[in-house]
């Protein structure tokens, strides 16, 4: 019987043996065999990237991690899925897999601030040159390939200004190119948005944010299709980018209820932004609900929905009324990440040229306008908007 996709979250994996609801948590380094010829047939199974229900050796993952990348595999319609221990780790997987000295990145400026840092700073080491590009100007990105271009990163909508790009333009002035394409889709995640469909060659999600959705886990999710899979499956097997059986568990627990969380989300932020939308001391909000606009209609073009991870543009001649505004928020935690079930609020500061990986080249706004990334929450609304209300009167 074909099932949807809320159906298929809800009944991907139990555990025969024990008759459990849940996947057993398998942790282990040693994975045993009853023969040398058992022992080398697997490993051609895997190679071959044959379905699979073990490892040959713990350092690739564990029968609990499979039962996630099959999840996974599915989400994405992927040729593969690698796991990592983090979410920057699925980041730095992808470039370190593909890239080489004397290759090129190019890489949007709008990106998560640590995979700024990484093709600039770290890459430069290795003889790999990155290249930025405006993410609101697909002609700045024609523009800036070259014969050395060797991949293309890009997350959409991007970290903290929220832009949409076309995405199907950059696919294919990448094909007849031939160059690797990347596209951090944590924002959207495989149940809105599908990249490889669209035709990227690889597809990353932090599952840090709404597929662990608790705040109690950390991992990376990078789906790939079959031309870029030997390369990544050779620097991972290498590397140890692996995620442990008990993080892979937990992310499978959050996965049952991603489309009812991302639902409660969106409803959620609709009735917040249609709250700060009437709020004089918000400039901007940048999310994709004004159907008049670019992001709107890019939006609607590759998504199938939204979540609760927006930012608005506060203007004060006063940064210090803005921390106020910040810090009196009783029901919005100040701290990293996003996608749990709890509501966050943190100043992003863009100009700071003493936090690196926050400098933004072609985003621009006046001294007087401050960026606070807001996530909105599984709370009830009405509370969190009579929360922001309280807060706004202490900026000036």
């Amino acid at each position: 019987m074909k099932k949807s996709t809320s159906t298929f979250l809800k009944h991907p994996t139990k555990d025969i043996i024990n008759r459990s609801a849940n996947p057993p948590v398998t942790r282990a380094s040693t994975i045993l065999f009853n023969s040398m010829q058992e022992l080398n047939r697997h490993e051609k199974n895997i190679k071959a990237n044959k379905k699979i229900s073990y490892y040959s050796y713990g350092r690739y993952g564990s029968s609990t991690t499979i039962e996630l990348e099959n999840i996974l595999k599915k989400l994405e319609e992927a040729y593969h899925v690698f796991l990592t221990g983090t979410g920057f780790g699925g980041v730095a997987l992808a470039i370190l897999s593909i890239c080489r000295p004397g290759d090129e990145i190019i890489v949007s400026d709008n990106v998560y601030g640590p995979t700024k840092e990484i093709s600039e700073k770290l890459v430069k080491e290795f003889h790999i040159n990155a290249i930025f590009y405006d993410p609101d100007n697909f002609e700045d990105l024609r523009k800036k390939v070259s014969k050395k271009t060797k991949m293309i990163l890009v997350e959409n909508p991007g970290s903290n200004t929220f832009e949409f790009q076309d995405l199907s333009k950059i696919v294919n002035l990448a094909k007849r190119r031939n160059i690797i394409t990347f596209l951090d889709n944590t924002w959207g995640t495989p149940l809105y948005c599908q990249p490889l469909k669209i035709g990227f060659d690889m597809s990353f999600v932090s599952a840090t944010k709404y597929f662990s959705g608790h705040s109690d886990a950390m991992g990376g999710s990078l789906a790939v299709n079959k031309k870029v899979f030997k390369k990544v499956m050779f620097f991972y097997k290498l590397s140890g980018y692996r995620m442990s059986a008990d993080e892979a568990y937990l992310i499978i627990r959050g996965l049952r209820t991603l489309d009812v969380r991302l639902k409660k989300h969106y409803e959620n932020t609709k009735k917040i932004i249609h709250f700060l939308k009437k709020q004089k001391k918000i400039k901007e909000i940048l999310y994709p609900h004004k159907p008049s606009s670019k992001n709107y209609k890019l939006w609607k073009k590759y998504y199938t929905g939204a979540n609760g991870l927006f930012s608005v543009i506060i203007k004060s001649s006063k940064k210090s009324s803005v921390i106020k505004f910040v810090n009196s928020l009783e029901l919005f935690g100040i701290g990293y990440s996003w996608g749990g079930f709890e509501s966050l609020a943190l100043l992003q500061d863009l100009r700071d040229e003493t936090k690196y990986t926050q400098t933004r080249k072609y985003f621009r706004f006046s001294k007087d306008e401050h960026i606070v990334r807001l996530h909105i929450g599984l709370e009830d609304p009405k509370d969190l908007i009579n929360d922001l209300r309280r807060s706004l009167r202490y900026v000036k």
